[in-house]
């Protein structure tokens, strides 16, 4: 399950000259109840794509757990998937999976979800699946003996992320003597010391229809939906709730920390407390943090006068009574970041004393109302923006957050920044990299208890989901694009989609830096990445980034470059992202210092655990002299010239190797006159490159261990170099056999093994890579050092089998819905659907590859999968990288 304590930096605002009307949802596309039972249902018809996602909140988290037990609503979360009411923990995995897989739960300070994305047929599969839970749930000792091990490997991951262990150590200081002082997460200790009646008291006290909101969002019959909510839910009985507690919050005592940090670069941070979702200045705040970041700030104006590696500032951890603001600075791995951090401070206090733009102002305000068309994109994120505002921030409607961010004044925001932004009410904090040791290479993989166990048994379903969940389909052929190459090569894909007024393009530069840069050069193709951001030749960054704003787009150049765009504004936008991406200014001051922050950011990059955990992989799967074993180095980015750059971009920078992907309210027409106007002058000189890398041979067994002396857990990586490419036949049997391993949580083999049963893992993945030339078969997962070998010899075992036994019908029926399923699932976003396009065009693959793909799986035998696998796997060849503590 997700856990969502982490919250990302806000990215740089992007604005329009005008306010625009915008709205999540027309009111005739909302329908809302409250039952009898007191459980409030919020459906939005969104057709974008024949899916559907269900999202259950209940109004207890972080806030209402027992003192000394602070991961019990986390706990709970989890024991939800191990069977609710008249559905086991097998049958709920197994109707998830044949439902497309595409289901997870998370736990926030105030609230906990659950929710689903599934094909719009089988909404009301995914509906009674959702009601068994608030039936009841199986919280019994030995459900939790099990599940105990996972949550644990859970809190041990989030404990080797610098950033969480950050986060965690300021909201104890920030929020001290509150329940917001404590993550969600929970504890070894405390899970430890957890029992199946605390979960099933807590359960009782909590989880009842009167404490819950149900958010529908997908292509439904919203009257028909409702109906059946109805049915599944309304006889659910209720109970009067436990009071939520008190937030009193205190003042921020003023301090300073440093933590030790994996990280190749030093992080410098200030944060504050600013108001909370309840509050009315909330919208204020969100409007100067979105200044604050702004490209036209100055905060980020220390990046392009190489004072710092990065600047931003972001809103993190908001609750209803606080939230959490921060500006950062990144510096060398190995260098003092306490000039740049007094900067910033500066900074900061100089717009709290004096003000800040107007002009930022109104564009972080037309951004913020730009960005609710682009969340209708989505069918999940719709859901998920609904069930926030309703659930987090007791809203009746996102809108609510647009209406006051609409009435947000330059006096507002500046009244909140000199109220908020003060050395009194901040905390100081520094993530400071810790050397670690060289990667120590061991002999292959040997030892360890060879266990055989059958494949899991069939599992029976109940008759609610047996019935609809029988027949395998084939999806239909939901892939209508036009497609057309322009005069100058230029691939030209366009999807219609009038979900919201808004175009997104997507494109991509056939590259490969491995290939492409001249010998002793390497690096040169980051450095010219980086220098992107800096202009065109016609306005230079701040004019180029008012452009922008002026339009409401986000944009980006490079070998893959994007933009977001309102419809109105579509030729505009495409204007300045053609500029950016066929006339980048290149100024030699910005190369010298783009030169400089691209040594120092690889100078500690090489360093880190990450970087050698990647390396050693890469020097284990490939043959020496390979062209992907080519790094940069300070010592090859020394010798780049800006004329070396400016080759590079000449001879990389082509249109006969572009993709363009359009999608959004346009038509294909529309799309190609303003993609030719802008790009159709747009030519090729000279020969073009070779981007194909060659064919390798299959590698030998070894085994690496990279110290990680901030990891808790170990992450183990086993990978392996197969004879095949992402054109071979056997692709597609290895693939669907993969679905029968994995993507399907406890009913697929390797989480029924290592996590549901064992208890060893939290996750474990498995995938196969496949490009024009190469595969990578890969297993990926974490878990404490001491079961390192023992997991590994469980997922020896289920490959074994794989290559040697027929999979089950059963599990050949699952894997093969999963797969079908997921295939129109992948259409529930724009960017999903962009993506996907520009992806099989620049493979080389039919833009309709999912339909023909899902045939494939439709039509798969038990024999073919085993077949492959024997033909594939060398389960005695892995290449094992472990990061974290040494293995036992």
């Amino acid at each position: 399950m997700i856990q969502k304590s982490l919250c990302a930096l806000l990215v740089a605002a992007v604005a329009a000259s005008v306010l625009p009307s915008s709205s999540l949802a027309a009111e005739s596309d909302v329908t809302r109840a409250t039952l009898d039972n007191g459980l409030r249902v919020v459906i939005i018809r969104n057709t974008l794509a024949p899916v559907v996602t269900v999202e259950m909140n209940f109004l207890v988290g972080g806030n209402e757990t027992p003192a000394g037990f602070p991961g019990m609503a986390h706990a709970e979360e989890h024991m939800a998937f191990r069977g609710c009411t008249g559905m086991s923990a097998d049958q709920t995995a197994a109707i998830y999976a044949q439902l497309g897989g595409d289901d997870n739960a998370d736990t926030e300070q105030n609230i906990t979800q659950y929710y689903a994305t599934v094909p719009a047929g089988d909404v009301d599969i995914a509906l009674q699946a959702q009601a068994a839970c608030l039936r009841g749930a199986d919280d019994t000792d030995a459900e939790w003996a099990q599940e105990r091990g996972a949550i644990e490997q859970e809190v041990a991951r989030d404990l080797s992320n610098p950033t969480y262990k950050f986060i965690n150590r300021l909201n104890t200081d920030m929020f001290a003597g509150t329940p917001y002082a404590h993550d969600p997460l929970g504890t070894k200790e405390s899970f430890d010391a957890t029992t199946g009646k605390m979960l099933q008291d807590f359960y009782k006290q909590w989880y009842t229809p009167a404490n819950a909101i149900l958010i529908v969002v997908g292509d439904v019959d919203s009257a028909a939906t409702m109906a059946k909510i109805k049915e599944h839910f309304g006889s659910i009985p209720s109970h009067v709730l436990p009071k939520h507690p008190d937030i009193n919050l205190t003042p921020v005592k003023n301090e300073s920390f440093t933590l030790d940090s994996n990280l190749p670069y030093v992080l410098g941070f200030i944060a504050y407390r600013l108001p909370g979702t309840d509050s009315p200045d909330y919208a204020a705040a969100q409007i100067l943090s979105d200044v604050l970041a702004s490209q036209r700030a100055d905060i980020y104006g220390m990046v392009p006068a190489g004072k710092a590696l990065a600047a931003e500032f972001g809103i993190a951890e908001t609750y209803p009574k606080a939230s959490v603001g921060f500006g950062l600075v990144a510096q060398p791995a190995n260098a003092d970041v306490t000039a740049a951090q007094d900067e910033l401070r500066k900074i900061i206090a100089n717009y709290a004393a004096n003000g800040v733009p107007q002009d930022l102002v109104d564009a972080a305000k037309r951004s913020e109302i730009a960005s609710a068309e682009f969340q209708r994109n989505s069918i999940p994120g719709l859901a998920s923006v609904w069930s926030e505002s309703l659930a987090a921030e007791g809203r009746t409607s996102p809108d609510e957050d647009i209406e006051a961010i609409k009435k947000v004044t330059l006096a507002d925001v500046n009244r909140v920044a000199k109220q908020y932004l003060s050395d009194q009410n901040s905390i100081s904090a520094v993530l400071k990299p810790r050397p670690n040791g060289e990667p120590v290479a061991e002999k292959g993989f040997g030892g360890g208890e060879k266990m055989t166990n059958p494949p899991t048994k069939p599992v029976v379903l109940p008759a609610w989901a047996a019935s609809g969940l029988a027949e395998l389909k084939v999806p239909s052929n939901y892939i209508q694009v036009s497609d057309t190459t322009l005069p100058n090569g230029i691939r030209l894909i366009v999807k219609t989609d009038h979900t919201s007024p808004t175009v997104s393009v997507e494109g991509s530069v056939d590259h490969n830096a491995d290939l492409e840069t001249p010998t002793g050069q390497e690096g040169v193709s980051d450095v010219l990445d980086g220098l992107f951001s800096y202009g065109t030749t016609t306005l230079d960054r701040l004019a180029y980034q008012k452009a922008l704003d002026d339009i409401a787009a986000s944009e980006s150049a490079g070998f893959g470059f994007s933009l977001s765009v309102l419809k109105e504004n579509f030729s505009r936008g495409v204007q300045l992202l053609a500029d950016n991406e066929l006339h980048p200014a290149l100024p030699a001051e910005a190369f010298a210092v783009v030169k400089k922050q691209t040594q120092d950011f690889v100078a500690g990059n090489l360093q880190s655990p990450g970087y050698r955990t990647s390396r050693a992989l890469d020097l284990g799967l490939l043959p020496t002299g390979d062209p992907s074993l080519r790094e940069a180095t300070p010592a090859t980015l020394g010798t780049i010239t800006l004329d070396d750059v400016k080759k590079y971009y000449s001879a990389a920078i082509r249109p006969d190797l572009t993709t363009i992907v359009v999608i959004g309210d346009v038509s294909a027409d529309e799309a190609q006159q303003v993609i030719t106007k802008w790009f159709g002058d747009w030519k090729a000189t000279g020969s073009k490159p070779n981007t194909t890398l060659p064919a390798v041979p299959v590698n030998k067994a070894s085994s690496t261990n990279v110290p990680d002396q901030e990891a808790v857990q170990d992450s183990v990586t086993l990978a392996e170099e197969l004879k095949l490419n992402r054109f071979d036949p056997d692709y597609y049997p290895l693939q669907l056999g993969n679905h029968v391993l994995g993507g399907g949580f406890y009913a697929t083999r390797l989480y029924h093994d290592l996590r549901q049963v064992a208890g060893y893992v939290y996750t474990v993945d498995v995938s196969l890579d496949g490009s024009k030339t190469r595969a990578t078969y890969s297993v990926f997962y974490g878990c404490n050092p001491e079961n390192v070998e023992k997991a590994r010899v469980l997922i020896q075992r289920d490959l074994d089998q794989m290559r040697t036994q027929d999979v089950s019908e059963a599990e050949l029926h699952q894997a093969k819905a999963l797969l079908l399923r997921q295939i129109p699932l992948s259409e529930s976003s724009e960017d999903a659907v962009a993506g996907g396009l520009l992806h099989r065009a620049q493979m080389g693959l039919p833009l309709d590859e999912p339909i023909r793909a899902a045939k494939r799986y439709y039509a798969l035998t038990a024999d073919e999968i085993k077949a492959a696998f024997e033909r594939q796997i060398r389960t005695g060849d892995f290449v094992q990288v472990v990061r974290g503590p040494a293995p036992h």
